[in-house]
């Protein structure tokens, strides 16, 4: 007999050692997790994001010098109803300076400035200490303004400003982690009491899970380091981790309640649950850290940061299910089934993969065994008719007016922005020249300025003139313009293409300047994604189509792998674009339609389903090339194969679906559309893909199913598969034990 695998080999360790297993698997989680914690998270800066011209326009202001401003927060006044009372405003705005400038951290208190429309008074505050962290200190603001607003009932005075909105957005955010967390577990518990009908048995793969997530947070935290971190680095962890570490543990589990069903021993059973289960595992993992790496391709710290923690996760999930998982088993022993939920107990312990479910499953399968040829075409057409919106896709970054309405915060920013428009949306010129030229420079942003005037796209410019910064060293001038419509609006769009192409070219001719902004930020990093995605994509294809080749021997079954995945991606996107490109979702999902796709999501998307979508094909794939090799015809072999894992692909599918399907209840654009494209993702896989067009593609294929070149081709006549599992007996004979 030759070496055994390294998969069954840690097993093997790990069942005969089990509390060393265990006390190795506490010790590695606790110092990740301590040692992240200890080292502090490292945060994306937007020089770390600078992408296109916008992202020059950042460095350039950068390089300037200009001394760090002073966090301002305002107290907007404005009426209940009808016009403002510009005497009542006046005594108000006087009442809230006094009040202001003697809470503690507050540097200064500006005049009132009255808008354009006379609509509002504005009374800005400048904030003493470190800019960055002001929005730690608003709260002593937000009740002193309270106390302004009790003396003058007549008028509505409101905390609006940066700070103010950063501080609700991360309580938001933070409230938004904290419910997530709280619903994952108990679903994800749930459903495995279903699958298991044992509490123990259900609890183990969220044990693993959770630890894997507790690591991995950890981890990414000491990467941080090494590859700054965005905000949707932490919440992907528990999204991506939640789900694979469910998932692989799952998978071993119910191999190893087989084994034991058929009388083997407790370590015997683990051994071959790490020979079968196991190696799909590091298969699936792999091609899901395969996939994740392809990020780095695209350049930006937003995909390497993501990329990071996706990798990261998987990869502690998969170590853990193979060396702490069978420890656990093993010393757990028939205990893993107890105590038993009586209905539910019965249900499973009399198919483990399901008797009648087998008799449900056929009847799903009888089309596609029966007329393959008819099933593959109308389930292929079917898919592509859900895939066609996704070629109308619009990619944008959410702007202010997508951050959830559910703050005061938010709700006195939507009305400040129409009576102060240069506190909306701006436009950021930026102009690098030497220190000699600067009054020319001055001379040419200020005619650009006037050059707006009149223009519906921009906002009138102020009356004190244009907002134009000079450097320190005078060889950086900036210059704000505001539009007065929203940052992801056709109309902002558009008023940036004509400052690029129009105006600023006529104002500035031969000097060195790049257009920024949150709307040139927007747009040119959707012209970087649509750039980057093929490259990512080729990655992704090639190097998946390589593994499944090598781990099946085939070069069909690659690329029929890889067309799948093609397939359920291009659903999910059409899904994507009808649900957020539209308004009728709105109402159930709670979010209001920002007639585009967050910028970010597309790519990673693609990575993490031709990733995760390994992890089902692997599985059913694998016995049914097991069924093969016994000398099965095909045909039976296919039915045999999905019929034999559909009770495990389906519970796999459920959780993953239920965890992501958490995440489109949080209040951010972003998390919505990633956990509704993931959980449709999923589904549409684990259904139409896996139980329609896989057997109807292979029925149809027959025997070159597994065509190979020479090179591919297992070496003797006995040499086993490289995802090899003992014979499976038909689910009937399985579940008299």
């Amino acid at each position: 007999m030759g070496r055994r695998p390294v998969t069954v080999r840690m097993a093997r360790w790990s069942a005969e050692h089990p509390w060393r297993a265990i006390a190795l698997w506490v010790v590695f989680v606790a110092v990740c997790f301590l040692g992240g914690n200890a080292a502090g998270l490292q945060e994306a800066t937007a020089q770390d994001d600078a992408i296109g011209e916008a992202g020059r326009a950042y460095v350039m202001i950068d390089e300037g010098g200009f001394a760090d401003q002073p966090a301002v927060d305002n107290v907007l006044i404005t009426a209940r109803s009808g016009r403002l009372d510009t005497a009542a405003a006046q005594r108000a705005a006087a009442d809230a300076t006094t009040t202001l400038r003697s809470v503690t951290g507050v540097a200064s208190v500006g005049k009132p400035i009255p808008a354009n429309d006379g609509s509002a008074l504005l009374v800005p505050i400048t904030m003493a200490g470190d800019p960055e962290t002001a929005s730690d200190r608003v709260e002593p603001l937000r009740a002193a303004t309270a106390r302004v607003q009790e003396s003058h009932p007549e008028l509505r005075v409101e905390q609006v400003g940066e700070p103010s909105i950063t501080k609700a957005l991360d309580d938001t955010l933070g409230d938004d982690f904290k419910r997530a967390e709280l619903l994952s577990l108990p679903v994800t518990l749930a459903i495995l009491i279903v699958v298991f009908g044992a509490l123990i048995a259900a609890g183990v793969p969220v044990l693993l899970a959770l630890s894997s997530v507790a690591a991995a947070m950890g981890l990414s935290t000491l990467a941080s380091h090494l590859v700054p971190s965005t905000d949707t680095t932490a919440p992907v962890i528990l999204l991506i981790g939640m789900a694979v570490g469910v998932d692989y543990s799952l998978f071993y589990v119910r191999r190893e309640r087989e084994e034991r069903a058929k009388g083997r021993g407790h370590v015997d059973a683990v051994e071959i649950a790490a020979e079968t289960s196991g190696h799909a595992v590091v298969v699936s993992g792999t091609a899901v850290i395969i996939a994740m790496a392809g990020l780095f391709l695209a350049g930006d710290t937003t995909f390497s940061s993501l990329a990071v923690g996706s990798i990261l996760v998987v990869a502690v999930a998969v170590l853990g299910s193979l060396s702490v998982l069978p420890a656990i088993l093993a010393k757990l022993g028939r205990w893993v089934d107890r105590p038993r939920v009586p209905f539910l107990w019965r249900l499973t312990a009399r198919r483990p993969d399901g008797a009648s479910g087998s008799r449900f499953w056929r009847a799903v399968l009888h089309p596609a065994l029966r007329w393959p040829a008819a099933t593959l075409l109308v389930s292929v057409l079917a898919l592509l008719t859900l895939a066609a919106p996704a070629l109308g896709m619009k990619l944008k970054f959410p702007g202010t007016e997508d951050l959830p309405r559910t703050t005061p915060a938010m709700q006195a920013y939507d009305r400040l922005a129409p009576a102060y428009p240069s506190n909306g949306t701006n436009h950021t010129v930026v102009v690098k020249a030497a220190a000699t030229s600067a009054g020319d420079v001055k001379a040419a942003l200020t005619d650009l300025a006037e050059s707006t005037r009149g223009n519906r796209l921009f906002a009138p410019p102020e009356q004190t003139g244009p907002d134009i910064e000079v450097s320190p060293d005078k060889t950086v001038t900036v210059l704000d313009l505001a539009t007065p419509f929203t940052s992801r609006s056709d109309e902002a769009a558009d008023s940036l293409h004509e400052l690029r192409t129009t105006l600023a070219p006529a104002a500035l001719n031969g000097l060195d300047y790049a257009v920024g902004g949150s709307v040139a930020a927007s747009e040119d990093y959707a012209e970087h994604v649509w750039k980057k995605l093929p490259l990512v994509a080729g990655f992704v294809l090639v190097l998946t189509f390589l593994v499944m080749a090598w781990t099946f021997r085939s070069v069909v079954v690659a690329l029929t792998s890889i067309l799948l995945n093609l397939l359920s991606v291009g659903a999910a996107y059409g899904l994507l674009v009808l649900v957020f490109q539209g308004s009728w979702a709105e109402g159930p999902l709670g979010f209001t339609s920002m007639d585009a796709i967050v910028s970010w999501l597309p790519l990673f998307l693609f990575v993490v389903l031709f990733g995760l979508s390994m992890d089902y094909h692997v599985f059913v794939v694998s016995r049914i090339r097991e069924a093969v090799q016994r000398g099965v015809p095909t045909r039976e072999a296919v039915a045999e194969g999905i019929t034999g894992s559909a009770g495990t692909v389906s519970s796999a599918a459920l959780v993953m679906v239920a965890v992501f399907s958490i995440f489109a209840t949080l209040s951010t654009i972003d998390m919505k559309q990633l956990g509704i494209g993931l959980a449709a993702a999923i589904l549409l896989d684990a259904t139409i893909i896996r139980a329609v067009v896989l057997p109807s593609a292979m029925t149809l294929l027959g025997q070159a199913n597994w065509w190979a070149p020479r090179f591919l081709r297992p070496r003797g006549r006995h040499e086993a598969p490289e995802v090899t599992a003992p014979p499976t007996p038909e689910p009937e004979l399985a579940g008299r034990h």
